[in-house]
Formats: structure tokens, C-alpha cells, sequence
């Protein structure tokens, strides 16, 4: 579960971006969305990000990120994961040319490039001057937001914390979480959750009072967080995108 702190104060307005990871829109979902165009152009009349997940197996050309942008409305952001072979292969290591090479794929996003999503290997522990260096390089190319979802350890003690902070990359708040019990520390002005499912990681579907969790961690966020982030990644049986639409409700409730 997601816990909520109680406050008093209300939310102040801050950019709140839910979605899936991928757009794919199965049957039993498709009255929800219009019945007219591409998968990304139907889903994208209904939410207001997503999370591209095909750039950590395999490169794309600039044209098929320039089709993506004209296909989805100004407003609409997408959350880019950074590619397997700088995360996974090189270990954040000698990534100049690997991170210069992505970063001009996906230029023709434009400001519709809203994150980054760094996720690392579980078994990459922290070295604070090999991490320190990889993510100056990586700030240096891009503007957009950069979050990162490590899964060792290390990563979740004062000295990881302290690296993030110092990068100013915010720590993914992810469940299941990789270290249970450890509040995950990072740049507190992005808030990026990641919701991968559970018991059954990737494929089993959160119950409201889950989600209703979610939505409360989520409006309390808006208090101090500049972007907030919500992406659910439980797609292997088709569930994020109830699961993400529940979510819009119960916001969208709360705000009226």
C-alpha cells in the first residue's frame, strides 16, 4: 500500500500525469475510447501520458518518434525509458556516445518529451563518482525530467539518497518495492510512481482500495512536488488501463 500523510492545507495546482506503460487497448476496454484512429491517438483522447517502454529493447528512428508526437494533443507528455544498453550493458559506464545517440532518436518529441525513466539492474550497486559522472552527462543532454528506478540495495541508504538529490533525479517510487520498508529517496520536486502489479508482478490488477491509496498519495503530492507521475506498468494481461482509468475517476472526484 501507498500511505498518505493527512494535511489541511488543499493541493496547489501541479502537473499530474497518469498512464500506461504502452498504449495497447484490448478488447474489453476499447468502449472507453474513441473508435477512431491508431491505438496512440484513441488513447491518447483519454489520458495524458505514457510511458514508452520499446526504447529499452531497441532503438527508434527519429520519424517513428516525429509520427508519435503528431499523433497525440499539445498537452500530451511522454515518459521515454533510457535504452538497456546504457543501463544494463555499459552499467552507466563510457555511455557518452550511447546516451548522445538516444537523446538525438528521440528529439523530435520536442516538448512533448515530459521524463526519462532510468531503470536499473537489481544487481548494479552504487558508486556515488561512476553515477555522480553518468548523470551530469545525462542532465548535460537533456532537459526534460529524469527519474530512476534503481533495485539494489544500496541504492536505498543516505548515501544513495544523497546521489539522486545531488543530480537531482527523483528515486521512483515503485511496487512492489525492490528493498520492502525503505522509503525511496530522491529529488522531491518529481513524484514517479510506478505500479508493476501484484501479487503477480506484470500481470495481476490492483483493487480500489489500492487505488484509492494511490489517488491520496498522489493529491498530497501536489502540495510540494512540481510533477507528478503515475504509470501502470501491470500490462501482461491487459489490466493497467482500468486500473489507470479508476485512478483518473477517483482524481477527478476528489477535485470537484
Amino acid at each position: 500500500m501507498i500511505d498518505a500523510p493527512h494535511r489541511e492545507n488543499p493541493p496547489t495546482a501541479s502537473p499530474i500525469h497518469i498512464g500506461c506503460a504502452g498504449w495497447a487497448l484490448s478488447a474489453k476496454v476499447a468502449a472507453r475510447f474513441p473508435a477512431q484512429g491508431s491505438h496512440l491517438e484513441r488513447y491518447a483522447q483519454v489520458f495524458p501520458t505514457v510511458e514508452i517502454n520499446s526504447s529499452f529493447y531497441r532503438s527508434h528512428q527519429p520519424k517513428t518518434y516525429a509520427r508519435w508526437a503528431a499523433s497525440v494533443p499539445d498537452a500530451f507528455r511522454f515518459s521515454v525509458k533510457v535504452p538497456r544498453r546504457i543501463s544494463h550493458e555499459l552499467r552507466l559506464r563510457d555511455a557518452d556516445a550511447a546516451v548522445s545517440e538516444f537523446v538525438q532518436e528521440l528529439a523530435p518529441l520536442g516538448e512533448k518529451l515530459g521524463c526519462l525513466l532510468l531503470q536499473l539492474p537489481p544487481s548494479l550497486a552504487l558508486d556515488e563518482v561512476a553515477t555522480g559522472d553518468f548523470f551530469s552527462l545525462l542532465r548535460g543532454r537533456t532537459a526534460a525530467h529524469v527519474v530512476c528506478e534503481p533495485r539494489h540495495a544500496s541504492w536505498f541508504t543516505e548515501e544513495g539518497a544523497r546521489t539522486l538529490k545531488n543530480a537531482g533525479i527523483a528515486c521512483v517510487r515503485a511496487h512492489p518495492s525492490p528493498v520492502a520498508g525503505v522509503e525511496p529517496m530522491g529529488d522531491p520536486g518529481t513524484l514517479y510512481i510506478r505500479l508493476h502489479g501484484s501479487p503477480e508482478i506484470y500481470y495481476s490488477a490492483y483493487d480500489e482500495t489500492f487505488i484509492e491509496a494511490v489517488a491520496a498519495r498522489i493529491i498530497d503530492a501536489r502540495n510540494s512536488a512540481t510533477e507528478v507521475w503515475c504509470i501502470f506498468d501491470n500490462t501482461a494481461r491487459g489490466e493497467a488501463v482500468p486500473n489507470a482509468l479508476t485512478l483518473m475517476e477517483k482524481l477527478e472526484k476528489a477535485a470537484c
